[in-house]
């Protein structure tokens, strides 16, 4: 299996010679190739993105100060993208394969014990007027930090909100709408009914579907709300506040559809999972905010055989708090800092609440597509030792 795809993988390089020697190749960040149809009836950007990451931890063990220092070197993303429209400009498509290591992690038996190497696969029609109707696996619309690409972030990496309640990638449907309500007001909706039980899964539908809806409000008129910081340095005030509702039915994993499958003696325990989220983006002459409140809570929380045993798996109920703003300077140096706050029902799992306050540093080359990132973490968790977390990150887009 190895073999056959480092073989596809070299037929693709022998082609790239050919394509990097025409004259209309798009300019850095903008693609490595855009294929137009001789008849025009489909394009096709290709696209990729390294993230290359050094992360230096240290615990507080006791009134000394931080030791045990601990140091990690990795390609912390690897993607090949592409993207265009097929017979007619209203027919948009999305694919993204993941490369790296932590890309491909999660094979279970529940995906054919295979690499997870497929990120998107996505048709988006729009069938009439401002109306899309989405098909194929992508991004549900959930937070909207998780919905920012991660080629786009104001810091190294997400924040302990995400990690710990996002909804992530799903395979289903989605309708997606927007109009203006009046003067600059734009309104977006997006709906989704899912399989529920996370990417690339190839055994059957395993719980219920899960039900997704968002609403997104633009007081201020559009403006690049999905992407870290005010590269544009907006001339005006902008403003996205918005709310999602997901309900995953039956689901069987720990964090929604996501996180572990929940194993009993007759095969997966199910149970109903609710998630809100409520955020805002806020972006004015290189100023930024945003803000994220996360909520999840289960009709059964604590999994149990069918005699009523526990398992000791439990769904991660609770709630966080990730606060962000940052400011870009003419130079093209952001200063930025986050605080979050989580608090998993500590009757249910046991957890402490945890704190992280982060400060970073990043400097933009090109925008996103090139770019330096660096910040610390202090993180503190009632009865563990404090920790201190160092990332350096740099990112190559093409």
């Amino acid at each position: 299996m190895k073999i056959k795809h480092l073989a596809l993988s070299l037929c693709l390089l022998a082609f790239l010679p050919s394509f990097s020697q025409k004259k209309n190749s798009p300019p850095f960040g903008k693609g490595l190739f855009n294929l137009v149809g001789k008849d025009s009836s489909y394009t096709m950007k290709i696209g990729t993105r390294m993230q290359f990451l050094t992360i230096s931890t240290w615990d507080k063990l006791d009134n000394d100060g931080f030791k045990d220092p601990q140091q990690n070197f990795s390609i912390r993303r690897a993607r090949l993208k592409f993207d265009g429209f097929a017979y007619s400009p209203k027919l948009k498509y999305k694919i993204e394969f993941g490369l790296s290591n932590r890309d491909l992690s999660g094979g279970s038996q529940y995906t054919s014990n295979s690499p997870r190497y497929i990120l998107d696969g996505v048709l988006m029609w729009n069938f009439y007027g401002n109306f899309e109707f989405w098909m194929g696996q992508t991004k549900l619309p959930g937070n909207i930090e998780r919905v920012i690409s991660s080629a786009n972030l104001q810091q190294v990496d997400r924040s302990l909100l995400n990690s710990r309640f996002t909804i992530d990638r799903d395979q289903g449907f989605q309708l997606r709408h927007k109009f203006k309500l009046v003067n600059k007001f734009i309104v977006k909706e997006k709906l989704a009914i899912s399989q529920g039980d996370g990417r690339n899964m190839t055994t059957g539908n395993l719980g219920g579907l899960e039900h997704t809806a968002r609403l997104e409000l633009f007081p201020f008129g559009d403006f690049s709300a999905y992407s870290g910081g005010d590269q544009k340095r907006e001339k005006s005030p902008k403003l996205m506040l918005a709310a999602t509702y997901d309900f995953n039915q039956d689901a069987v994993k720990t964090r929604s559809n996501q996180g572990s499958f929940m194993l009993n003696d007759i095969g997966f325990f199910e149970t109903d999972i609710r998630t809100v989220f409520i955020d805002a983006m806020f972006k004015f002459k290189g100023f930024s905010f945003m803000g994220e409140y996360a909520y999840r809570d289960a009709e059964d929380p604590i999994a149990k055989d069918s005699d009523g045993t526990l398992t000791g798996d439990i769904v991660q109920v609770g709630s966080g708090l990730n606060l962000q703003t940052g400011y870009l300077f003419k130079s093209n140096w952001e200063l930025s800092g986050r605080y979050t706050n989580i608090e998993l029902n500590e009757n249910i799992t046991g957890n402490n609440p945890e704190n992280q306050y982060t400060l970073g540093l990043s400097k933009y080359l090109v925008g996103h597509k090139l770019k330096i990132q660096s910040d610390i973490s202090y993180l503190t968790e009632l009865g563990k030792a404090d920790e201190l977390m160092w990332r350096l990150q740099v990112d190559i887009h093409f």
